[in-house]
Formats: C-alpha cells, structure tokens, sequence
C-alpha cells in the first residue's frame, strides 16, 4: 500500500489526533503557546501517531484511547526533538529554522519539558498502569540513547553494536512503544503484544538506517536540513564507520580525522565517493531492508485487513523513501 493509500485510509484519526495535540499542546503562558505552535506545525511527517493509529485499527481497537496515545507519543517526540537541536545547535529542521533557532535554547528546552509533562498527564488519563510502565521505560532509554550518542561523538572507535544500540535506544525504542501499546489498549494476549513490539522495534530501526544514509545523499530540499549534518558534527554513523573500516590506509585516516575533528566538510564530496567505493551506503541499506523485512514478519498473527498492510507498506516505505 501506498502512502497516498495510507494517509486516506488513516484521515479520520489522524484528524482527530491532530485536533488533541493543538488542544492539549494549549497553555496559558503564551511563550509555550507560541513555540508549541511552532514546532507542532512545522511540517513534521506526524509518523508515529500514524502508526499507532494503524496499529491500533489493525487490532480492531473500539475505543478512542488511541487519539490519546498517539498525541502522547507525538509530544514525546516532539520533546526530543526540542532537546536535540539545542544539544547539537541546529539551525535548520523540515526546511525551517529550528525552535532554538527562532526562540532560543532557554524557552526550547522549557518547553520540552512542558510537552514531556503533559504526556505523562495524558497517560494518566488512560487510567492503564501499563502504558505508565512501558512510556516511563521508553523516555528513560531515549535519554540514554542521546547521552550515548553524545558519548560516541567524535569517537572513531565506535563499533556497528554501540551504533546501533544508540539508534535503538533513541529512535526505534519509541516506534516499539507506540505499536506495543497499541496491543496494550486492545488487550491482546501477550504473543500479540510482543508481536507488535517487535514490529516497531525493527521498522524504527530500517527507519533511523535509511536517515544517516540520507543524511549524505539527499539535498537539502529533500530533508529539510543540509546534507552531512552528522559529518559536520563528527558523528559516527554508520556509513562513515562502514567506509573507514574498508576503505584504503590514508583515506581511512581521513575519515578518523573527520570524526575525532569534526572537520569533514572541507572534505565532504570526498568522503561520499569512498562510501560510495566501499559499499558503505548500500551496506547500511542492506541492514536497514533486513529490519523492515523483519517488521513485516512480525504481523504475521495479525487478521488480514487493510491496517495490516498499511503497516507493511510503511515498512516497506521506510526504506524507498528520499527524506
């Protein structure tokens, strides 16, 4: 199924989940309603909502408790979000300046906090202990993965585990928590709701795979951000790692140096030709098709209906996608 296919079949809730993030996003201090307006409507591709929405019809859920999931797992990462850009003082996000950028890093970091806060509101409406439990675990272990990220920064040392043990932790942890709740809410027998976990563990996973490799081959129109963000900040992604474990000695030595310096700019184009000659960004390519192929397999005790292979498609656009 196609994205077109995919919003369509998804309109209604995802309207519904919208009109709950501009409600509940509200505040009567008007510099939190100001930045929330920002960032909540600057264009973002709202995949996570989208997704527990899906997941949530595809386990024939007959409540409205998704709406509220969905917003709950939108504000947690649009929290991350606020705190990232002033962690890596970043100016541009979606094709418009970041919050930090236009607000400053003071009022950006305060109002993450303000839309971590109210999530954890909203999941005390649910009333469900389990949601607690499984999103009060998800929000610790993406701040790990960010701490460890910042840790592995500048460190050509880095190994493809610790890679991906960050990208699990500060991406794919969140995806794996909006489809596992989604079984939650429905009730499902624990095979179901492993099941789903996995499924957002390993589509949040090709996801992240496919943005450090688009991070060196898409143009700024297409990201919303400028090509080699992660070279420019000396981050060990994989497809940098990936061309200095194959590429010659000096070049090698290059791209340690970009690494340990983040200098690598003045050497960009360079750089992607050896990725490019080691196979480096079809590598990662290939590791990021295994994990949605993966994901696809974990729906196999899903009932056949059209939100089943909306989650298949999604997989499958994860990783044939351009931004």
């Amino acid at each position: 199924m196609d994205l077109e296919n995919i919003r369509k079949l998804s309109e209604a809730d995802m309207t519904a989940v919208n009109q709950l993030i501009q409600q509940q996003v509200n505040s009567d201090v008007a510099l939190i309603n100001q930045l929330g307006f920002y960032i909540v409507n600057s264009g973002g591709k709202r995949l996570r909502p989208l997704l527990t929405v899906l997941a949530a019809r595809a386990l024939n859920i007959q409540s409205s408790e998704h709406y509220t999931l969905a917003a709950i797992i939108e504000f947690i990462h649009t929290a991350t979000l606020l705190h990232d850009d002033v962690v890596d003082e970043s100016m541009m996000r979606r094709g418009r300046e970041t919050a930090n950028a236009v607000f400053g890093n003071q009022a950006s970091v305060l109002v993450g906090d303000f839309l971590y806060s109210r999530a954890f509101q909203m999941m005390v409406e649910l009333k469900r202990m389990r949601v607690m439990e499984v999103l009060s675990d998800a929000t610790n272990r993406i701040a790990q993965g960010e701490v460890m990220q910042l840790m592995n920064c500048n460190d050509p040392n880095t190994t493809e585990q610790s890679y991906l043990e960050v990208i699990y932790s500060k991406t794919a942890r969140l995806f794996e928590a909006a489809t596992q709740l989604a079984a939650v809410l429905t009730d499902q027998r624990s095979e179901v709701e492993i099941a789903m976990q996995s499924y957002g563990k390993h589509l949040g996973t090709a996801f992240q795979l496919i943005d450090d490799v688009l991070d060196y081959t898409a143009s700024a129109s297409e990201m919303g951000k400028e090509a080699g963000d992660d070279l420019a900040e000396g981050k060990p992604t994989l497809p940098l790692l990936h061309a200095m474990w194959n590429a010659k000695e000096q070049d090698a030595a290059l791209i340690r140096s970009a690494i340990e310096n983040a200098d690598g700019m003045a050497s960009f184009d360079k750089i992607l030709q050896m990725m490019k000659d080691t196979g480096s960004l079809e590598y990662t390519k290939n590791l990021a098709v295994q994990e949605a192929n993966k994901a696809k397999a974990s729906l196999a005790l899903l009932p056949e209906s059209n939100y089943k292979l909306a989650l298949i498609g999604l997989a499958d656009l994860s990783v044939n996608r351009d931004s």
